[in-house]
């Protein structure tokens, strides 16, 4: 039998195609995929399909959504004087997480990455600039991620921006609480050095 149409390894293949899912995570995915019940299987389905049918792009913030604008857009209670911009819309959530953040978002859908052939226009950047330029933004918040596609991001950003009346910031990077030293990569290790604060002796 032809293992490219047998439907396990069909779903095993089309479930390494998801970002971060290697063939032994995708095959474990399958397994236990294949174990549920009719019932938890159809209504996973439905899940997807039902997502699928009713999420788009917020026409403001680029953030996955239901209803538009997002709910985060549409929140009065937000600050309008403070704008965080991220990569993707899965950024956002980690973010609010926090608990520490209640302003505006702008999601880029995407970094800087001339290898791949991500250039400027590839990014929503001409719809950030017109958000800047209609808002009352008084700090922006460049909250890419922390890899050499990110900081070159950040890099264009800070520069198309230097000339705006915004305070403009850029997320702290270095050590993760509670890592171990010799787990972290170097670039992580060097940002935590260039960010080093004094220390404050106990009382």
């Amino acid at each position: 039998m032809d293992e490219q149409k047998d439907p396990l390894n069909r779903l095993v293949e089309e479930l390494k195609k998801i970002p971060s899912i290697g063939a032994k995570t995708a095959q474990r995915i399958a397994f236990y995929l294949i174990g549920l019940s009719q019932e938890e299987g159809d209504r996973l389905a439905e899940a997807i399909k039902e997502a699928k049918r009713n999420t788009f792009y917020c026409s403001v913030c680029n953030n996955l959504t239901d209803v538009d604008p997002c709910y985060y857009c549409s929140d009065s209670e937000r600050d309008d004087e403070s704008l965080c911009i991220v990569e993707q819309p899965f950024n956002i959530s980690s973010i609010e997480k926090t608990g520490m953040y209640q302003g505006r978002y702008h999601v880029l859908l995407g970094n800087l990455s001339p290898l791949k052939g991500r250039g400027p226009d590839e990014l929503k950047i001409d719809q950030l600039f017109n958000r800047i330029k209609q808002g009352k933004f008084k700090e922006i918040i460049i909250a890419t991620s922390p890899t050499a596609e990110g900081e070159t991001t950040a890099s264009y950003l800070a520069k198309l921006l230097k000339d705006y009346p915004v305070r403009l910031t850029r997320l702290a990077l270095g050590l993760p609480v509670g890592s171990d030293l010799d787990y972290a990569d170097q670039v992580t290790i060097k940002k935590a050095l260039e960010g080093r604060t004094e220390f404050r002796y106990p009382s």
